[in-house]
């Protein structure tokens, strides 16, 4: 039963075919037969998910609060703080950390009544494409365990893909919900940025961090969306503007939307596979009675670059705060204040997270920050303005979600330009701020290619529509990896 959606679980729990309880002990039985060959998890609630199955399943049988999710198994990424719960991000620093309160998220989906099963793997602090840069352990893909599952919501992803949940959070600050979605056959979206409160949400960069889905199919991923939105007062970045019902979205009819596909994401640095499958992809929205618009992003050649200087400054003012005194690990080799700031951070940091430090802390520095940060802010805007002209004769624009399918296990850990190039698609969306999913359109390699659906801000409902048309008409998000 745990390889079924939520959709059709939510039917058979609410026709009291199967229970809450029943479904949980599916996913755990699920968990305890593959998890030694993914490692989605880094830390599992078995104990208190069953408590909260059996309160779901009364909750049905009184026919009270009943929401789509309720008694529904889902896991959620170690950086959004979960009360009494650790919440490690995957990092040494954090490795003893129980937060006093819930992220909203887990507030919303536990109101909702979704049973938590456990918290995902991740890059450490978000910092990666592969979730080799966890603290802990590496998460293999389900598809082919000699290959990442990406990054940085790879757990997730993974677990999604492997029927260790129904459904799973990410967050994505440059790619880290839609890439490893891509790599794992599921589907990932990420919310335009203020769409979904990020109180509670460890940061890595604050005005790129956005929280969203990861599931089955795109009827769960508009499920999700609909009770995991909405303003936040504790969230000043979080929109107060209304949400639609994202279901009332899912219609199998894309006849006469304009769909722009972008020039610069299906020429040099995409694999010639991945565009084959994705051209395919194409002919058939076509096919379905959408006009396809050729457009071109200039500024994309620059989006990389921009990201790698914007990220990691957000990110060096953000993780000052580990240094020992407050909470999370304190080097024990210090004899005075200074050393133990330094040891604890040389302890406690991985080495991706203190390179971006570093690139952080220098774009920020006197004499630099002219040339690189502020100069990295003039083109972000360049990108958004790329995008409001694209948006002016299209309604959505397409693009392969990654340049290749997932690479082999340590083929990129040496070449961290090589590395950073495999969010090249996803990138620029986030410097614009703008709503994207990816769902799965082939496959190359025998390992599932993304096809990415980006949209105007807050027109989550048109990339939903686009993306259901597809599915609807076509079967890659029925097929299953063979573990």
């Amino acid at each position: 039963m745990n390889n079924k959606t939520a959709h059709e679980l939510h039917n058979e729990l609410k026709n009291k075919k199967i229970s809450s309880v029943e479904l949980t002990e599916a996913v755990f039985a699920q968990i305890e037969k593959v998890e030694s060959k993914v490692q989605a998890f880094v830390t599992l609630t078995k104990e208190e998910a069953l408590k909260q199955a059996k309160a779901a399943d009364e909750r049905i049988e009184n026919n009270h609060n009943l929401t789509p999710l309720t008694g529904i198994p889902i896991a959620i990424k170690d950086n959004m703080c979960t009360k009494g719960i650790l919440t490690t991000c995957s990092s040494k620093i954090l490795s003893n950390y129980l937060p006093p309160y819930n992220a909203t998220i887990v507030e919303k989906l536990k109101e909702a009544g979704a049973i938590m099963v456990g918290k995902t793997n991740m890059d450490e602090f978000a910092m990666g494409s592969s979730t080799e840069n966890s603290g802990l352990h590496p998460t293999n893909n389900p598809w082919n365990l000699n290959t990442v599952p990406g990054g940085s919501s790879g757990g997730s992803a993974a677990a999604v893909a492997a029927d260790e949940c129904i459904l799973a959070t990410g967050s994505d600050t440059g790619g880290s919900i839609r890439q490893p979605a891509a790599f794992c056959g599921v589907v990932g979206l990420k919310p335009t940025y203020g769409r979904v409160s990020r109180y509670g949400l460890v940061a890595f960069a604050s005005s790129l961090d956005q929280i969203g889905p990861l599931t089955k199919d795109v009827t769960d991923t508009a499920t999700v969306l609909n009770i995991i939105s909405g303003h936040d007062p504790k969230d000043s970045t979080s929109v107060n503007i209304s949400v639609p019902d994202y279901q009332k979205s899912l219609i199998n009819n894309i006849k006469g939307l304009k769909i722009g596909y972008i020039k610069e994401l299906l020429g040099k640095g995409i694999d010639k596979e991945v565009k084959v499958t994705i051209e395919k992809a194409m002919k058939k929205l076509a096919e379905l009675g959408a006009e396809l618009i050729e457009v071109s992003m200039p500024s994309f050649e620059a989006a990389v670059a921009t990201y790698y200087l914007i990220a990691p400054a957000e990110a060096s003012s953000n993780l000052a705060r580990y240094d020992g005194v407050k909470f999370g690990h304190r080097s024990k080799e210090a004899k005075d204040l200074l050393t133990m700031y330094y040891n604890t951070r040389q302890e406690g940091f991985g080495t991706e997270v203190k390179r971006r430090i570093l690139l952080g802390t220098y774009a920020l520095s006197a004499g630099y920050y002219d040339a690189y940060y502020l100069k990295a802010l003039k083109v972000r805007t360049l990108i958004k303005q790329d995008f409001d002209k694209a948006f002016a004769e299209c309604d959505v624009l397409i693009s392969p979600t990654a340049p290749t399918v997932a690479f082999k296990i340590g083929e990129k850990t040496a070449d961290p330009l090589s590395m950073y190039l495999s969010d090249i698609a996803t990138i620029p969306v986030n410097l614009a701020g703008l709503p994207g999913i990816s769902l799965p359109c082939g496959f190359s390699n025998n390992l599932p290619v993304g096809l990415q659906i980006i949209g105007k801000a807050f027109a989550e409902e048109t990339i939903l529509r686009v993306a259901f048309t597809y599915e609807q008409n076509t079967d890659w998000h029925k097929k299953k990896p063979q573990l």
